[in-house]
């Protein structure tokens, strides 16, 4: 864990639970890609380049989830590099509040004000390709999150963030955090054209061909989709619906994953509705899903 390992004459990766991005740009200045989850991440990343004489110039953010872009404070107060994120990420970034409040709908309470929901601050600028070292590319794969970029390197390796799961997290878990459902498939598709000598997801294994997974990330949001149908055959309440979700695939539900779950299995509602397949209704007081009306 936390190894750096060479993808390409300039460009590496940090093996770690959310991969970091390492492009050497000049003999001793490098560019990251996300810094991790937290402060100690971020410990690790400085002693890594300090070992091989490097240091951080920038980072850029892929997006604004906390497993991203905990370190970047750290990093930022050390080596007083700035930091880039894509969209609204850059605002979340500044005001990392912002991500347990709009996934619990409210002020989040105590539970939901930790690490793993809501990141340290640290002081972020909007992302636009100019601010790439030379010969270096974006691509927006928005979805997972409001807006996420991928980078490619001029080694022909690209960084896909969180636009794909790992087979194995989508055999465990099933369901993986999405805000918008049909960005996300749109992005599966972008992510299949790439072109590249490398793939990282930051949650899956580098490979040479992408498609096979994002073929596997695709057919399991449909399978939740189809799911979602069933279970909404008749009028049900939303926590009934996502237990339903959770009893199906034999999750443990807690705090965190009630909110993260939660969420998705709202935006996928949303999505039914907008294709016509479902509706909401207010019954008893109470926001309930059926087929749509003929």
């Amino acid at each position: 864990m936390y190894e750096l390992i060479q993808a390409g004459p300039r460009t590496y990766y940090i093996d770690c639970p959310a991969k970091i991005g390492v492009y050497r740009f000049s003999e001793n200045g490098v560019c990251l890609i996300d810094a991790g989850n937290d402060k100690d991440t971020g410990r690790k990343i400085q002693k890594i380049l300090g070992q091989n004489g490097w240091t951080a110039k920038l980072i850029l953010c892929t997006h604004s989830h906390a497993d991203h872009i905990g370190g970047c404070r750290i990093l930022q107060e050390r080596l007083n590099c700035p930091v880039y994120a894509p969209g609204a990420e850059a605002d979340f970034t500044c005001h990392p509040f912002l991500e347990p409040s709009f996934l619990y709908g409210g002020f989040p309470f105590r539970e939901l004000r930790n690490k793993f929901l809501m990141a340290r601050e640290s002081s972020a600028l909007p992302l636009t390709p100019e601010v790439l070292p030379e010969g270096m590319e974006m691509a927006r794969l928005d979805g997972h999150s409001f807006a996420m970029a991928a980078f490619r390197t001029p080694d022909d390796v690209w960084f896909l963030a969180d636009s794909l799961s790992s087979e194995a997290v989508l055999q465990k878990y099933h369901i993986g955090f999405l805000y918008d459902v049909e960005g996300y498939l749109t992005s599966l598709d972008r992510v299949e054209q790439l072109k590249g000598r490398l793939f990282i997801p930051s949650h899956a294994a580098p490979t040479e061909d992408i498609r096979p997974l994002a073929k596997l990330n695709r057919a399991k949001v449909m399978e939740v989709l189809a799911l979602l149908r069933e279970v909404c055959s008749r009028p049900i309440a939303f926590d009934d619906i996502l237990k339903a979700v959770f009893d199906h695939y034999g999750l443990m539900m807690d705090l965190t994953q009630y909110v993260l779950v939660g969420s998705t299995v709202r935006s996928c509602l949303s999505c039914l509705r907008d294709r016509g397949e479902l509706e909401p209704c207010i019954k008893e007081n109470r926001l309930m899903w059926r087929p749509a009306s003929v």
